[in-house]
């Protein structure tokens, strides 16, 4: 039934062989859209992240965002740390075992043992550190996406609406089937 609705909507669009649209009045006399520089770019947001994270977010005048970015950054970063000084800790275990020294696991630990943590902690450092560079990059896509968003109009004037219409088409005698889409700015 869904299927069959879906086709006798999806074909009431496709017959429609006019499409009438309303002109832009800040458009040119030619209809060009006339271009100028935003006054928030959404460049110096993304640049500003990229040299100093947490920069781009202050310059969308989204200061609030800034803690949470270098806690994300620091809280990958001691991960990565953490990894890190573990791996290191089972490495010269398992290369003092190897060279006939004690090593602190020497009771508690078989060679196989310190091999497999060794493992287990250069995936959790790898993994650190690619959620380092993954918060990294989503910053830079939080500032530029605010800077796009700057000066996006969220009034309470908003509206839009959908209808289906029945149209004559130009130069003829024959109905056509649309939908008109009204969009209020104001």
């Amino acid at each position: 039934m869904i299927l069959r609705i879906l086709i006798w909507l999806i074909a009431f669009c496709a017959i429609t062989a006019t499409v009438f649209a309303q002109t832009n009045p800040d458009t040119d006399s030619d209809n060009s859209i006339a271009t100028s520089e935003p006054l928030h770019s959404p460049r110096k947001a993304s640049i500003y992240s990229a040299v100093l994270p947490g920069l781009g977010q202050i310059y969308n005048r989204k200061i609030w965002k800034v803690p949470i970015v270098y806690a994300g950054l620091g809280g990958f970063g001691y991960m990565t740390y953490s990894n890190q000084s573990q791996f290191n800790r089972y490495k010269n275990a398992y290369i003092n075992r190897q060279n006939g020294l004690p090593d602190e696991f020497s009771s508690s630990m078989s060679a196989q043992g310190l091999l497999n943590e060794m493992d287990r902690f250069r995936r959790y450092r790898d993994l650190s550190i690619l959620g380092v560079i993954v918060f990294y990059t989503l910053q830079i896509i939080d500032a530029n996406v605010d800077a796009n968003l700057f000066d996006f109009d969220v009034s309470d004037d908003l509206s839009m609406s959908l209808q289906p219409t029945v149209m004559v088409l130009q130069n003829s005698q024959f109905l056509t089937t649309g939908i008109t889409l009204t969009i209020n700015l104001r």
